[in-house]
């Protein structure tokens, strides 16, 4: 294996450059005011965990998960989500605070990929964890809140689509009863949307004309509110049942909200159905083919850290949101430039400090007095419509000092 050139980055991480930590930075901070506004409290942990236990419990493949040896020689893992991290700080330092509790958090998470194109090992998330409430109003929330979140962050078209895994677990189970080694196939299919392949694997089971056709029936179950009444005349699986009136108690959530322009029901979007235990959502942005968001309901987790608990969340795939916006977004704040020659520095570093206690983003510069004089001329003219560039970069006001004296500038 040849040796790395010195420039080279392993594969799945890249470099950030100005612009960019500014737009995600301000994606950010937007995201994370909006959370907070919702009640929800960020929160921060480790990089590194143990795999035996926040490792073990990740929704993330084994396989996927970036292991290391510490000097005990005991299994770490860089953290493939924040749930798990969240549950075991809710398990253990907060235990003692009484439920519900809303968490919310920014931070890089690392998954081991394959070498394909536009995939990241590592990337950032901004999300919240609401524990301690199993109500469709719980769901509902999150729900709400992610759209809330996509708007701040500045997304604004986009589609959010939910489901449940109870009824296609219900449904399932009264059609393919025994058979769940198929049943994991025909969800594995729906989990990466490859339709096509569904219905193949359906028409291999050969099953009887009435059951052939309900089950390729749920492909069409998506829409409003309507597609819940279809849904109840599908299966009388009571588990299935329940779950389609879960739906139904949070679109009405969702209505109150005002928010059901962005939303779907989309029955056979059913998220990680190893991991998730009830209601599950995506949101897809108008402009990208990968979702921005998704979460859902998972009362399992908890409890493998010692605090049985109902959880439900979301997290936005802040990466991706990134490269969404591009260039449109300009988060540059205002930049001023205050030059002087060797004789001017007490009064341009004085009127620099001074600027920066009220705010302002204030850039330094000693040059030639011949310079300075320049720049005073061209500064006064206030070319490109107010801009004034200088080395490559754009300032929106410039002051100029020579000799000990202030000399034209735009403020």
């Amino acid at each position: 294996m040849s040796k790395p050139k010195m420039f080279e980055k392993p594969i799945g991480v890249k470099d950030y450059l100005p612009e960019a930590v500014k737009r995600l930075r301000h994606i950010e901070r937007s995201t994370l005011a909006c959370m907070e506004s919702w009640g929800y409290e960020q929160i921060i942990t480790p990089t590194m965990e143990y795999y035996d236990t926040v490792g073990a419990a990740s929704s993330t493949s084994d396989q996927k998960l970036y292991k290391l040896l510490n000097n005990r020689g005991t299994t770490l893992v860089l953290r493939s989500d924040m749930t798990a991290p969240i549950a075991r700080v809710v398990s253990s330092l907060l235990k003692e605070v009484k439920f519900p509790l809303r968490l919310s958090y920014h931070s890089n998470v690392f998954r081991s990929i394959e070498e394909e194109a536009g995939r990241e090992a590592e990337f950032f998330q901004t999300g919240v964890e609401l524990v301690g409430d199993s109500s469709p109003e719980a769901d509902a929330e999150v729900v709400a809140l992610a759209i809330a979140s996509l708007k701040a962050a500045g997304v604004e078209r986009f589609k959010i689509a939910i489901g449940h895994v109870g009824f296609l677990n219900g449904l399932f189970e009264e059609t393919l009863k025994g058979k769940s080694e198929e049943q994991e196939l025909l969800k594995s299919c729906l989990l990466g949307r490859d339709y096509v392949g569904y219905r193949e694997q359906l028409r291999g089971l050969r099953l009887e004309e009435p059951v052939q056709r309900e089950l390729e029936g749920i492909l069409r179950l998506r829409g409003g509110q309507e597609i819940c009444d279809q849904a109840m005349l599908v299966s009388k699986d009571e588990q299935a049942r329940q779950s389609i009136s879960h739906l139904c108690e949070i679109w009405d959530v969702l209505k109150a909200y005002g928010v059901c322009e962005h939303v779907l029901i989309d029955l056979t979007m059913i998220g990680d159905f190893s991991y998730y235990t009830g209601m599950t959502f995506e949101g897809y942005a108008a402009d990208l083919g990968f979702p921005v968001v998704s979460g859902g309901r998972y009362d399992n987790l908890l409890a493998q850290f010692g605090r049985p608990a109902p959880a439900t969340g979301f997290a936005l795939k802040t990466t991706r949101i990134l490269e969404l916006l591009g260039a449109e977004k300009n988060t540059s704040a205002e930049r001023t430039l205050v030059v002087y020659d060797s004789q001017s520095r007490m009064e341009a570093i004085g009127l620099a400090q001074q600027l920066r206690g009220e705010g302002r983003n204030v850039v330094t510069e000693r040059v030639e007095s011949a310079e300075a004089e320049q720049l005073a001329e061209l500064s006064s003219t206030a070319v490109n419509g107010g801009i004034i560039p200088h080395n490559g970069l754009p300032f929106t006001s410039v002051h100029v000092f020579v000799n000990g004296e202030k000399k034209g500038g735009s403020v």
